[in-house]
């Protein structure tokens, strides 16, 4: 029987932090300690914290006087203000990556944000980091609960750290269709992604899988949901006295894993259990002769033969290795003899231990790509920047080198804004930031969109600096909503809401201004802390009733256009902009039984203004009195062009 571990099993960071803490404080503290929760998901390890003297509770009433521990879960903000209130001292073991996830939706709610968390709503950490945004997060676990998020502008979107990584980017993706301005943060913590993956890699090539963990942890059952997709024969069990080793010993490789709150006193167990079912002695002094290695290792080896496709190695093991020539060299044209001779001592890289026919799987090139690597883990441990080529557009996104590593660019971090033709970008260096480094998986991906935001944010820094109420500023009109027109400031949105596009009723925003249109507005108001500016376009031009007073006077002829027929009159728009009232009795001196029977919603006429309400802004006017007017007005012409018959005329007639 063949037993594998796998690679990442085990206490994760943050248990391993929230359990040494808690042994120290053991260790040191006189006073009585309690945990917010059982300490961790394990009931065995919890009995021996009890068995210490760790007080577990439910509720912080219990506690009289003593110290709290925050468990790696973390917890909400208004029991830490409980805590503070009753004066008891906190010991917060809350895992730094659980309390990033608190803070980034707390600044983003207060940036006006909605957030969305994908996880359990019933597990403690989901409880602790909806109490960061007001316990007002959309929680989802399922395709329908995301199908079912109603219509916002703004969305935040996080993730149970133990989440796995195929359900969160399929109702992330759901999730992106709910709003007009998604930010989505992958706050999947890398260990659970490590674990998982080397679950994954492990339940692929074994008969059974046996996963170690408290049936109530979340990341151990996540541990045995990925087991069941690669392994027919999966067991979860808590301890090595739940083995089933009848059935296990029919079985000729079984994979070991566990989860993240599972000691390694039981791992340990359970490990030596199985070997006892294990017989071959003999067989296990011969492989303990041989050294010790594990994929990705990098071991010194001595070169056996050399032929025109590959190198054949010698590292102390069991099986030699072989390199392959794609992995000789960067260069695709360079020939195995070029490079190495019978005898060569050389240093290989470990890439599988098994290729199907015994031989260990080695690299060359990839030990000389580690001093590149170094150079990048650098780089994405301190924040830098860093210039990439882009080789090509791939699916998803771009491939790229940086510092002689292949990354990638996924099309979402190509840009802040939406690309739709990245080909564009072949050939190019662009300044990026590296956001994910594995160096295990040699996985750089970088992201031009993070260094985007940044400028971005010093841009808004700026601008917010010189705004001013009152001020005159140009923009362009971003989107439209029902409610008004978001206007892009220059890195800042301001929004002009829908009564302060026109002096005139509007129905739509898109009546007076339409995307991509450049504006002058005036600032109206500003918030910092909530990062709000209100904004107004007809502040920009003069009230159209100042114009009019200025303009215009009882008695004065003006063309206006019918904007509205009713059943009492119409309503003329002036040039200036305003709107006075055409009473039914003022169209005609013939009667009429409504002005549509002579009006027409559109028609350009001339009235007079026959009275002006100052107080309240009223026009009245008369297009029957224009009428008359012209009616004289013609009679006098007539009257005026009448010839007059001279004794002349009467003689030439004659």
């Amino acid at each position: 029987m063949e037993i594998i571990i796998a690679d990442n099993a085990g206490f994760c960071f943050g248990v391993k932090r929230a359990v040494d803490i808690t042994n120290t404080e053991l260790l040191n503290s006189n006073n009585n300690i309690y945990s917010l929760g059982p300490l961790i998901h394990n009931s065995q390890a919890v009995k021996i914290f009890e068995e210490k003297g760790l007080k577990t509770i439910d509720e912080i009433e219990e506690i009289e006087n003593g110290r709290v521990i925050i468990r790696s879960h973390g917890v909400s903000k208004s029991i830490i203000d409980k805590i503070n209130d009753m004066n008891l001292d906190i010991i917060d073991s809350t895992c730094p990556y659980v309390k990033s996830v608190h803070k980034r939706v707390e600044e983003y709610q207060n940036q006006g944000y909605n957030i969305v968390i994908i996880g359990d709503p019933s597990h403690p950490e989901i409880i602790g980091i909806n109490g960061w945004c007001k316990n007002q997060a959309f929680i989802v676990n399922s395709l329908e609960e995301a199908r079912k998020l109603p219509k916002m502008d703004k969305i935040c979107v996080v993730s149970q750290t133990t989440n796995t990584q195929e359900k969160f980017e399929t109702l992330s993706e759901m999730i992106k269709e709910k709003g007009n301005e998604i930010e989505v943060f992958n706050t999947i913590c890398n260990a659970t992604n490590l674990r998982q993956e080397s679950c994954k890699e492990v339940s692929s090539k074994v008969d059974a899988m046996i996963i170690i963990g408290g049936y109530h942890s979340s990341n151990t059952n996540k541990l045995v949901e990925i087991s069941k997709k690669y392994c027919k024969n999966v067991y979860h069990i808590e301890t090595s006295k739940e083995l089933p080793l009848q059935v296990l010993s029919k079985f000729n490789k079984i994979g070991i894993t566990a989860g993240a709150s599972t000691p390694d006193w039981i791992i340990k167990e359970v490990v030596e259990t199985m070997d006892n079912i294990n017989s071959n002695e003999m067989m296990e002094a011969i492989e303990n002769s041989f050294t010790k290695i594990h994929r990705g290792d990098v071991l010194k080896g001595k070169v056996i033969y050399v032929t025109n496709n590959e190198v054949m190695v010698n590292i102390n093991y069991k099986s030699d290795g072989i390199i392959n020539r794609e992995e000789l060299s960067n260069d695709p044209d360079v020939k195995p003899k070029d490079l190495y001779k019978v005898g060569d001592e050389i240093d290989v890289y470990v890439v599988k231990l098994d290729d199907g026919e015994g031989n260990v799987v080695l690299s060359a090139k990839r030990v000389n790509d580690f001093k590149n690597l170094d150079t990048v883990e650098k780089i994405f441990n301190d924040k830098e920047r860093v210039e990439c080529k882009v080789l090509n557009n791939i699916k998803g996104g771009l491939s790229v080198i940086v510092n002689g590593v292949n990354g990638f660019m996924p099309a979402s971090q190509v840009s802040i804004n939406f690309v739709s033709d990245l080909s564009v970008y072949k050939g190019k260096v662009l300044i990026a930031k590296v956001i994910d480094f594995d160096r295990e998986k040699k996985r750089v991906i970088l992201s031009r969109k993070e260094v985007e935001r940044e400028e971005l944010n010093n841009r808004k820094k700026e601008l917010w600096a010189t705004l001013e109420v009152d001020q005159m500023v140009e923009g362009i009109v971003q989107r439209l909503t029902d409610f008004g027109a978001f206007v892009d400031l220059g890195g800042v949105d301001g929004l002009i809401h829908i009564s302060d596009l026109s002096w005139n009723r509007v129905k739509h925003p898109s009546n007076v201004v339409k995307e991509g249109q450049k504006v002058l507005v005036k600032v109206l108001a500003l918030d910092k802390e909530k990062g709000r500016i209100s904004l107004g376009l007809k502040q920009t031009v003069e009230e159209p009733w100042t114009a009019f007073s200025k303009n215009v006077s009882v008695g004065d002829i003006v063309e206006g256009t019918v904007v509205n027929l009713l059943d009492f009159g119409a309503f003329v728009r002036l040039k200036e902009g305003v709107d006075g009232l055409l009473h039914v009795s003022q169209i005609s001196k013939e009667h009429i039984n409504k002005p549509a029977d002579v009006l027409k919603v559109g028609e350009k006429i001339n009235i007079k203004v026959i009275d002006i309400n100052e107080e309240e802004k009223k026009i009245s006017l008369s297009l029957k009195e224009v009428k008359e007017t012209n009616e004289v007005v013609e009679e006098d012409v007539i009257l005026n062009k009448e010839p007059e018959i001279t004794i002349g005329d009467i003689v030439d007639n004659n």
